[in-house]
């Protein structure tokens, strides 16, 4: 044999043999159990159990503390683990979602995202699997991990009002009420169409928010007082009480504390309490209205809590695919229905998940795409980092809700997609990181479309 074939073979024996080793050497070791998640305390058996699972299988790159194998340091290893637990984490965290606060259930949306995963079979990657062979879930831990989903869908998140085929949809349909003190959302629905909560008494809650208009102003950026003009797309006030937070970068942890803002933003109403209740104050008849509900009267603190409180029943069930989720035969068309089952199948019903079909998480815009990469940056494309100010937060928005969605055009945080069609293409490439064909995009806008419910039992249009 020549020198030359010699060397080719050691070469190959080398190659083969280290790439025996990695694998067997992580097989003998074991899979690393992340500490955090393990420690996570429930007294709920189920959950303990894919807690354990998910500790072992899932944590090593949904965590940023997992214990490296001994080979992570080497150059291209340590890039190639340092880019998979950034990707992980960034679609979950599980020391962050699997227990949110302490004593209540894993997110919606970590739920929903976990269930995506087993039924794809999607996770661990190939690459991780080539180097551990026992990585992927059993049989019996997927089972496990789908009773826990289902037992935490049905006890924490589900309305109760879909049929019985559909009581395990990632999608609820919404609830037909919302109990709130009827004086009070009087009050604030006074209030919220009040024009001096601003500076120049020109603009209102509802100058941005209009209920006629799906609960947006349907513009790219809104105008404030003396024509200034904002810098991120207005969202809808519909169903936002059922946000877990609020504005885009989460900023309000409730209704009240967001409408606390645009009454002293320079560049909204442009005003400030004192200044609003002294306007309140001198109109007499108001006034005794006010008292009636409030005896202490206007403050900043009574109108935030009349307005929050109006805000809150602001809820629009009765869409047709609520009532397709109900049970409604006939409800959707054929088209509408294979819409969303694409829906499903694509994973947006992993993000925009629940009965409000989003504002259950915060998400980078440009997870799978380079959203940003070819534009000038304002201070609103930061996004969540402008809160928390961490690196990992920069490009998170809150994930809007789908509800009336046909009636809320222009899109996204910053109002650049004109239409449901470029809206939904531009999801695609920039969060899930594919293409779809023309008839499936068309059947996703035509799913979208029944999101309309009623208000005051009237059809939003």
């Amino acid at each position: 044999m020549s020198r030359g074939k010699k060397l080719v073979s050691i070469l190959v024996v080398v190659f083969v043999t280290l790439g025996l080793a990695l694998p067997v050497s992580n097989l003998v070791r074991g899979l690393p159990k992340s500490a955090s998640v393990s420690a996570i305390e429930t007294q709920d058996e189920a959950f303990a159990q894919a807690r354990d699972i998910m500790a072992g299988k899932c944590a090593t790159c949904h965590t940023s503390e997992g214990v490296m194998p001994l080979y992570a340091s080497l150059p291209v290893a340590k890039t190639m683990i340092e880019a998979d637990i950034k990707a992980g984490t960034d679609s979950l965290d599980l020391r962050k979602e699997l227990q949110p606060t302490p004593g209540l259930p894993a997110s919606e949306v970590a739920v929903a995202k976990i269930e995506k995963e087993i039924q794809d079979g999607a996770m661990p990657p190939m690459r991780y699997l080539m180097l551990h062979w026992n990585g992927s879930l059993t049989d019996s831990e997927e089972q496990q991990l789908t009773a826990w989903i289902q037992k935490t869908r049905g006890e924490h998140f589900a309305t109760k009002l879909a049929a019985a085929p559909f009581a395990n949809e990632p999608v609820q349909p919404l609830p037909l009420t919302i109990e709130a003190d009827a004086a009070k959302v009087a009050l604030g629905d006074k209030l919220f169409h009040d024009v001096r909560l601003s500076k120049d008494n020109s603009i209102s809650c509802a100058s941005c928010h209009a209920l006629d208009k799906g609960g947006t102003d349907r513009v790219q950026y809104s105008t404030g007082v003396g024509g200034a003009v904002g810098g991120i797309n207005s969202p809808t006030v519909y169903n936002s009480t059922f946000h877990f937070i609020q504005f885009w970068d989460g900023r309000a942890a409730n209704l009240a504390e967001q409408a606390d803002g645009p009454v002293n933003n320079p560049i909204e109403m442009a005003s400030n309490w004192e200044e609003v209740c002294g306007k309140l104050i001198q109109d007499t008849a108001f006034l005794e209205e006010f008292k009636k509900v409030y005896p202490e009267g206007p403050s900043k603190e009574t109108i935030i809590d009349a307005i929050a409180t109006f805000e809150s029943t602001l809820i629009t069930p009765n869409s047709r695919f609520d009532k397709y989720l109900m049970g409604q035969a006939g409800a959707l068309t054929a088209e509408e229905e294979t819409g969303y089952h694409l829906f499903k199948e694509y994973g947006c019903a992993t993000c925009h998940t629940g009965k409000n079909m989003g504002g259950q998480s915060f998400e980078r815009m440009g997870r799978k795409g380079d959203y940003f990469d070819t534009r000038a940056l304002t201070d609103a494309d930061n996004g969540r980092f402008n809160v928390t100010k961490e690196e990992a937060d920069r490009h998170k928005f809150k994930t809007p809700t789908l509800r009336n969605i046909a009636l809320t055009a222009p899109y996204l945080h910053d109002g650049a997609a004109m239409d449901l069609t470029q809206a939904v293409n531009i999801m695609l490439k920039q969060q899930v990181g594919r293409s779809a064909p023309e008839s499936e995009v068309a059947a996703m806008v035509a799913f979208l479309n029944t999101l309309n419910g009623e208000y005051k039992g009237q059809l939003l249009q």
